[in-house]
């Protein structure tokens, strides 16, 4: 694998969990606030907490490997925000939704750079790869959690988890170049 499609990996991936964890801070900033939603408020914390988890190794990785991260990180931060909000305010079952919609692409973007690495012999690439796969786990779980919590429910559910999953693919192929 080449060097430049290494690092736009990287950026994309660091990319994407800071804007998981935007998302999440989103849900719980609404949640947190509304008296009887503590059960979502947690669960939806002990999902940020995974993410914050992946996003610490990717600060890390991006150190270490001398990798800009991506320029529209700014523009992330507010999205994911503003989408977690949102969807919280729309309720828990659409909080859900945008849950089970960004994990259904992350899980493709995961799988396709499992693939693009494993043909690898590097060492890095190989912990790279075994990382990524923990972390597609996680995401599995997390999207598993939310459809056992009604995502599918959400009024408009398939509309809904059609834009959210089209901006997840447009925000993953900008922050690979950008």
């Amino acid at each position: 694998m080449s060097t430049q499609r290494l690092a736009e990996m990287i950026r994309v991936d660091h990319a994407g969990e800071h804007g998981a964890v935007r998302i999440y801070d989103g849900q719980k900033a609404v949640f947190d606030k509304i008296k009887c939603k503590e059960t979502t408020a947690a669960l939806v914390g002990e999902m940020a907490a995974q993410e914050k988890e992946h996003l610490d190794y990717f600060d890390a990785l991006i150190v270490e490997r001398d990798i800009r991260p991506t320029a529209l990180g700014p523009l992330w931060d507010a999205a994911g925000f503003t989408l977690g909000a949102v969807t919280a305010l729309m309720g828990e079952k659409a909080a859900m939704a945008c849950t089970a919609a960004v994990e259904t692409e992350i899980d493709a973007h995961y799988a396709a750079q499992l693939e693009a690495l494993s043909d690898s012999d590097d060492k890095a690439d190989k912990a790279l790869a075994k990382k990524i796969e923990k972390f597609r786990a996680d995401e599995a779980e997390h999207k598993h959690t939310a459809l056992e919590n009604g995502a599918e429910e959400t009024p408009g559910y398939a509309l809904m988890s059609r834009l959210i999953r089209m901006g997840c693919r447009v925000a993953i192929r900008a922050s690979e170049k950008i």
